[in-house]
């Protein structure tokens, strides 16, 4: 039998785990540049070492960085702009997928007047 233990946020005996919205914050990402939620913990899921819910603001960018021993996946859920690796630049939009390499750096750019919004999912090697 399931049933709330008067938490939004625990279900007793389920088989799935669910998570509040409510329970996750805001916090800072990249040394201030944005913004992130984070929805899974370094091996909460085995080898994922986290998912954020992330967000920037106008004209920011995720400046240049790469992530060692691990993917990273982006799906871009609002806004326009670019993303750049060592080879060139290329435009975003809503519904749009990027796998980013372990070690390959790159650069997201919100290059709009809006903030934007986008998942992440970090995944080891």
């Amino acid at each position: 039998m399931n049933f709330e233990t008067g938490s939004a946020n625990i279900k007793i005996n389920m088989k799935i785990q669910k998570k509040s919205h409510e329970i996750f914050v805001r916090e800072d990402a990249h040394g201030g540049s944005g913004g992130r939620k984070l929805l899974l913990a370094d091996n909460e899921v085995k080898n994922v070492q986290g998912m954020t819910h992330g967000f920037l603001p106008a004209g920011a960018k995720f400046a240049w960085h790469a992530h060692e021993r691990m993917n990273e996946v982006m799906f871009v859920l609002k806004g326009q702009g670019t993303v750049r690796d060592e080879d060139d630049i290329y435009p975003y939009s809503e519904g749009d997928v990027f796998v980013f390499p372990q070690g390959i750096f790159h650069e997201i750019e919100n290059t709009s007047k809006e903030e934007h919004e986008y998942i992440f999912i970090r995944i080891y090697e």
